[in-house]
């Protein structure tokens, strides 16, 4: 089983730096630092009164759901997402994509621990890795 787990794709975000500038991008690069970009909820608190979005009231109610369903299936509310995500892949996809999330995991700690020597080798490895991840839709 997979200790974390990583955000959604279409929140993940990439910051890469090339010949001194950086940048941010929802495409991985070499030696990107892989950065959560999770949306605000809105700032309701301010007015007094709640003002949700379509698709952050979406957001509530399959959370609401995920928790009614969690003495059943044991998965927390980002576990469900991911689950329901990849729902619409084949069995093999979704093999790939657990398969694929473990290893880019791990070599994100392996990335942190290299000595600058071997470093090049765990990043470009990784970056395939980010890369396959993408290109499935997990």
């Amino acid at each position: 089983m997979v200790a974390a787990q990583l955000p959604a794709p279409s929140r993940t975000i990439y910051k890469c730096q090339s010949n001194g500038k950086v940048s941010y991008s929802d495409e991985p690069c070499l030696g990107a630092l892989r950065l959560d970009a999770t949306p605000t909820r809105g700032v309701d608190r301010l007015s007094g009164k709640s003002r949700i979005g379509s698709d952050v009231a979406g957001e509530i109610r399959t959370e609401q759901f995920a928790q009614a369903l969690h003495p059943l299936t044991g998965m927390t509310a980002s576990e469900f997402a991911t689950a329901s995500r990849r729902q619409r892949l084949n069995a093999e996809a979704q093999r790939d994509c657990r398969i694929l999330e473990s290893a880019i995991l791990e070599s994100e700690q392996a990335e942190q621990r290299m000595r600058a020597a071997m470093i090049e080798s765990v990043q470009q490895d990784l970056l395939i890795l980010r890369k396959r991840y993408r290109r499935l839709g997990c």
